[in-house]
This record gives C-alpha cells, sequence and structure tokens, in this order.
C-alpha cells in the first residue's frame, strides 16, 4: 500500500498542468493500480502479461497497415 501511495504522493508533486478535465484521487488511484499491476507482471515474466503485448503489438501492426492501404484514398476527404 506505501507503494502506491508514493506513487501517488510523485504524481502530484509532478509538473503542474492546467488541463479542462478534472482528475479525481480516485481516477489516480486507477490509474496508478494499472501502470502497477502491469509493470510487476512484466517484472516477474507473467504468461498473461506477455500474451498481452503480443496481441497489443499485433493491433498496433494491422492499424499501421489498414492505415497504409486506404491513405491514398482517404487524403483527400481528410482535407475537406
Amino acid at each position: 500500500m506505501s507503494l502506491i501511495n508514493d506513487y501517488l504522493d510523485d504524481l502530484q508533486e509532478g509538473r503542474k498542468q492546467r488541463s479542462r478535465a478534472t482528475i479525481s484521487r480516485k481516477t489516480k488511484i486507477k490509474r496508478s493500480q494499472g501502470q502497477l499491476s502491469t509493470a510487476m507482471a512484466r517484472k516477474k515474466g507473467d504468461a498473461l502479461y506477455k500474451m498481452m503485448k503480443k496481441y497489443c503489438d499485433m493491433c498496433k501492426s494491422y492499424r499501421t497497415k489498414v492505415h497504409k492501404k486506404y491513405a491514398g484514398r482517404t487524403r483527400a476527404a481528410s482535407r475537406r
């Protein structure tokens, strides 16, 4: 629990930026929990983390292929 509290304190002391969205403490906790669980799984070499990474990379590669395929056809439409 102290690891999460230390992480939240670091987030609050970081650079101050103005934003239009209000980020509540609950949102910060949820975000830090996700980051810490992913880091812990990576550190322990969890099989679920490896699968997550594999499919995330596959999704990004397919998205790039689709964007390349339709780039010429959609360029004019995006300028309008």
